[in-house]
């Protein structure tokens, strides 16, 4: 198993001890209290588990434009977005060493952590117009992570934190939230050494199954670790219980056991293409996994992206030696009609566009509300049953 990133040892910000953290919830509520977006309340949750090691809290504003920037931070640590804590209201807490900083998306507001306030800084139209364009590639406000990246606020607080809990997500998806030690644990007690990393915000299809079997093939691992945005996602995008329930009937019924661990994460989806693609990179390293799946249009989001930006990325701008996972380099994969099975489309150079099963994700939908069986080319009967009562439920 490959070492965290930035570290040896993983370090989540989770305070794990009862007592500690007992005293903690006792000292937050007689702390200036902020209320967090839900991008911040979503990093101080990935914070907490582990996954954005070797982090100890919110960046300041000069960490937050060389990260957009460069890439990495002030003191030259690889990190490929900003991690922030940004607000319109600072008028509570100024002047606080200490406060409080709570939920917005749990019922009552409880504290999620508590942070040492270093500096409330204000970020001017310049500055945040910098970081969206290097972080998104784009100041276009039709892009989803665009404008909710410029709706986050003027200031930004930075400092440590400490971690309560994990907001909503042991809550309600118990069996599938994994912080990356858990997971780490996991991977150790299976004995697997080479595990390969899906990433997935949607239900997976035939093509998704078979991508996995193919990338824990081509680098001979153990096991592969299918990881789940549990967090907010944009209009229209399935939830992620409905999700839940498909992948892991998927893995039921068609993968060999012990090759698969289904497990999620509490993170908001930026839909930032490469940018995120290396963030997901980053997030997996600190899980233990050695390979990440980086297919086409990663992340993405309508056509703001090339389709292997994601991928290039890795060659062109991430420096050697700033992260010790591998990138399996994936092509779009559908099933063909002439080889009657599943391929990456650039195997297939003597196919074209009709010699596969090709479905757009409107018309999924379309025949999914409206009862009609998906090809079976497509998609496994059993998943889209899930998929189909939801829609019909919708």
């Amino acid at each position: 198993m490959i070492k965290p990133h930035g570290s040896e040892q993983l370090n989540p910000l989770y305070v794990s001890d009862s007592a500690a953290r007992a005293a903690l919830a006792e000292e937050a509520e007689k702390l200036p209290s902020m209320l967090l977006n839900t991008a911040a309340a979503a990093n101080a949750v990935m914070l907490g588990a582990g996954y954005f090691n070797p982090l100890d809290g919110f960046m300041n504003l000069a960490n937050a434009m060389s990260t957009a920037e460069k890439m990495q931070t002030v003191d030259g640590l690889f990190w490929p977005v900003p991690i922030l804590n940004r607000t319109d209201d600072i008028e509570a807490i100024q002047g606080a060493e200490r406060i409080a900083l709570r939920d917005p998306n749990v019922e009552g507001q409880p504290v999620l952590a508590v942070q040492t306030v270093v500096a409330i800084e204000e970020v001017s139209d310049e500055q945040l117009n910098a970081m969206t364009e290097q972080v998104f590639g784009t100041l276009d406000p039709e892009h989803p992570g665009v404008a909710t990246f410029g709706a986050r606020g003027q200031y930004i607080v930075s400092g440590p934190i400490q971690v309560l809990n994990y907001s909503y997500f042991r809550n309600e998806f118990p069996d599938t939230f994994r912080t990356a030690g858990e997971i780490r644990d996991e991977i150790a007690q299976r004995g697997w050494e080479t595990v390969v990393a899906f990433q997935t915000r949607n239900p997976m299809h035939r093509a998704h199954e078979e991508l996995c079997k193919m990338a824990k093939e081509a680098v001979d691992a153990d096991g592969v670790l299918i990881h789940m945005l549990l967090g907010k996602l944009k209009p229209g995008d399935i939830p992620a219980d409905v999700r839940d329930a498909a992948i892991r009937k998927m893995v039921e019924l068609y993968f060999p056991e012990n090759t698969v661990m289904v497990t999620g994460y509490g993170f908001d989806m930026l839909y930032a293409g490469p940018r995120e693609a290396v963030l997901h990179a980053v997030f997996r390293q600190n899980c233990g996994c050695t390979h990440l799946i980086v297919g086409r249009d990663h992340a993405g989001v309508g056509d703001y992206y090339g389709a292997f930006d994601a991928q290039t990325i890795f060659h062109n701008e991430v420096p050697d030696g700033s992260l010790d996972i591998a990138i399996f380099e994936a092509d779009h994969t559908a099933y063909s009609r002439k080889l009657n099975k599943v391929v990456m489309m650039r195997d297939a150079p003597d196919h074209d566009k009709d010699d596969f099963v090709l479905l757009s994700g409107t018309k999924v939908r379309e025949m999914l509300a409206a009862g009609q069986d998906l090809p079976p080319e497509f998609a496994r009967p059993e998943v889209a049953k899930i998929l189909m009562e939801h829609y019909q439920n919708a």
